[in-house]
């Protein structure tokens, strides 16, 4: 039996999640959520706001929202070693990072993607919006990979990398752009890459 069941779409915010039961050798069931009324209307039983990730609990409850999901994997598996200790000014920052891609990089994605939606105007204002998106997103980018050393945290990786890899995955325009402004950020994504969960992960995610 499946200790979690992740529920998702290919190439959506479930990919993070999707990294950290990979790294965190976790067992799961990988749910893709389908598009029809019938399968968002079930969806929303299991999660009120309709969207993906959510993630089935061992006690049978399910939680969502990103970045809530990867801290509470943090806590449940702190053997591991994909989180600091909890109470540490190093899982101190482990949490900053971790809202601070959520509150900013996840939003510029959201805004990017689904302009439309973030204008009074809809459609007519949606172009002023996108602007601002990619304006946000690249610096906000920026501002993370000034930090990096090279994972989120420094020298060891966290779950917070794989959040990183993802939202930075999502940037509109050319990678090989974007890493040539932000040479940190290719430089993240090649380590990032390597690892076995995270290809294993892209490749789900592929099929």
């Amino acid at each position: 039996m499946s200790t979690y069941t992740l529920y998702g779409r290919p190439g959506s915010g479930s990919v993070a999640v999707q990294i950290a039961l990979e790294e965190l050798g976790a067992s799961y069931e990988r749910v893709w959520v389908g598009g029809a009324e019938a399968d968002a209307a079930a969806f929303r039983a299991l999660n009120p706001t309709g969207r993906v990730p959510a993630l089935g609990l061992p006690d049978g409850s399910v939680m969502f929202e990103s970045a809530a999901i990867l801290i509470h994997l943090s806590l449940a598996h702190p053997g591991v070693g994909l989180a600091p200790a909890a109470g540490t000014p190093a899982h101190a920052r482990f949490l900053q990072w971790i809202v601070f891609l959520s509150a900013n990089l996840y939003d510029a994605a959201l805004r990017t993607y689904y302009s439309d939606r973030y204008s009074t105007l809809g459609n007519d204002g949606a172009d002023a919006v996108r602007q601002r998106a990619a304006e946000d997103y690249l610096r906000d980018l920026q501002l993370i990979a000034a930090h990096l050393g090279p994972y989120v945290l420094g020298a060891d990786y966290s779950l917070a990398d794989g959040y990183l890899h993802m939202l930075a995955g999502w940037y509109p325009g050319e990678r090989a752009e974007l890493h040539r402004r932000v040479p940190a950020l290719a430089a993240h994504a090649a380590l990032v890459d390597a690892r076995p969960a995270v290809a294993k992960t892209l490749a789900d995610n592929a099929e």
